[in-house]
C-alpha cells in the first residue's frame, strides 16, 4: 500500500502548477478556511461526519494536493484517500502555516 507523499511549500506549488489534473483541497474547518486558504482549493473539513462521502464523489483519476494547518490532518486525510482508491495524493507537509505562496480570506 503506497503512502502519501510529504512535500515542502515551494515542491507542492511547483507540482499543482505543472499538473493539469491538480485539485487543490483543504481539509481544516469552514472557520479556518474563511481566515485564509490557499486560491482555487475546495474545502472538506476531515472533521465533519460526511468527510469519508465528500471524498468519495471526488474523480480518483485526477491528482490531489491536500493541505490544513500544519500538515498532520491532510496526511491522514491524504492516507484515506489512498486506501480508496485514489492513486496521487500529495501532502503539503509544513501546512497553510508554511505556505509561502499566495493566500486569500472571505
Amino acid at each position: 500500500m503506497s503512502t502519501i507523499e510529504n512535500l515542502d511549500a515551494e515542491t507542492f506549488q511547483k507540482r499543482i502548477e505543472e499538473d493539469e489534473n491538480a485539485v487543490l483541497l483543504d481539509v481544516r474547518t469552514p472557520m479556518e478556511n474563511k481566515m485564509a486558504r490557499i486560491p482555487g482549493s475546495i474545502l472538506i473539513d476531515i472533521n465533519n461526519p460526511a468527510f469519508t462521502e465528500e471524498i468519495d464523489k471526488l474523480d480518483k483519476k485526477k491528482s490531489y494536493f491536500v493541505y490544513c494547518r500544519s500538515g498532520n490532518r491532510s496526511f491522514h486525510a491524504g492516507n484515506y484517500m489512498l486506501q480508496n482508491g485514489f492513486e496521487k495524493v500529495y501532502n503539503l507537509k509544513t501546512g497553510i502555516i508554511g505556505w509561502k505562496g499566495e493566500k486569500e480570506s472571505s
